[in-house]
């Protein structure tokens, strides 16, 4: 009777962690992607908000999801930064970086919203953003103004994932690359967000592995990684192995005791080391 008993048990907690497990592989995408959280779906703010001039532009990928973008254009300059979003939010919280780099360093800018993401359609998923990312860059190469311009990448976080999965694919385009707080891999940010996961991470079809594809940019394209030291969601030691891994020969490497994973970009200096960056290699 005790072994039929242990028996019902143990079978019950192995039904409730599979069908826990299941569940986890099928809604992951609600929880890597929040692209619904705080209402950010209801409601994006445009450049206008901050007097900037701009052009709204909607671009259709080639399995027709349509994805919003924002097109900041400066006569004055030379480059073209696209700036890659992080994650949750959408492209009008991203409003006072455009206005950094467009009023303050001077370059034109471009942003747009992840599918799923403000008011571009369909849902996110890793294969999907990479058609976003693909159709923006064609966009951009065959665009009359930016297309004569030299092209940075400015990615955080998930959008640094996307610039180094960009700066791979598009070598002769890309000029240089701009990382915050980014990633190896999904993967190997769940044992240090959620260490009871770490043995079924294989579970995880979203992968990004940076890691990999950062060594296959071209070693003609700048980088500049930029490391806060507090980060809770993504280890510290990611970035600096991102560095280490990146074969660009011209490649620096800051670190901000104080960063945390979403207040890095406010930490002091932070702006100051891009608009060096920039200078140094003739953006601005």
């Amino acid at each position: 009777m005790l072994l039929k008993y242990l028996k019902m048990i143990f079978g019950g907690a192995v039904t409730l962690a599979s069908i826990s497990l299941t569940a986890l592989y099928m809604y992951q995408n609600k929880i890597i992607y929040p692209s619904w959280a705080q209402g950010a779906r209801n409601h994006v703010d445009t450049p206008a908000s901050r007097d900037l001039p701009y052009e709204r532009v909607v671009l259709t990928t080639e399995d027709g999801i349509n994805i919003e973008a924002y097109d900041l254009q400066n006569n004055n300059s030379s480059t073209t930064v696209l700036i890659l979003c992080p994650n949750a939010g959408n492209i009008g919280y991203s409003i006072p970086i455009l206005d950094l780099f467009y009023r303050q360093l001077g370059v034109s800018v471009f942003i747009y919203s992840y599918r799923g993401y403000g008011k571009s359609q369909g849902s996110p998923n890793e294969a999907g953003l990479k058609k976003d990312a693909d159709c923006v860059m064609e966009y951009l190469s065959k665009s009359s103004f930016h297309r004569k311009n030299k092209l940075v990448l400015y990615g955080r976080s998930l959008g640094g994932a996307n610039a180094i999965y960009i700066a791979s694919k598009f070598p002769k385009i890309c000029d240089a690359v701009i990382l915050e707080n980014t990633f190896l891999s999904i993967r190997k940010v769940i044992p240090y967000l959620f260490p009871l996961l770490s043995k079924v991470t294989f579970m995880c079809h979203e992968v990004w592995n940076s890691e990999q594809l950062i060594t296959q940019c071209d070693p003609t394209t700048n980088f500049l990684f930029l490391n806060g030291l507090m980060d809770e969601i993504v280890p510290p030691a990611h970035m600096k192995k991102l560095f280490d891994t990146c074969p660009a020969r011209d490649k620096k490497f800051f670190e901000f005791p104080l960063g945390h994973h979403n207040d890095t970009i406010v930490q002091d200096g932070y702006w100051d080391i891009i608009r060096d960056f920039l200078k140094r290699n003739d953006f601005i």
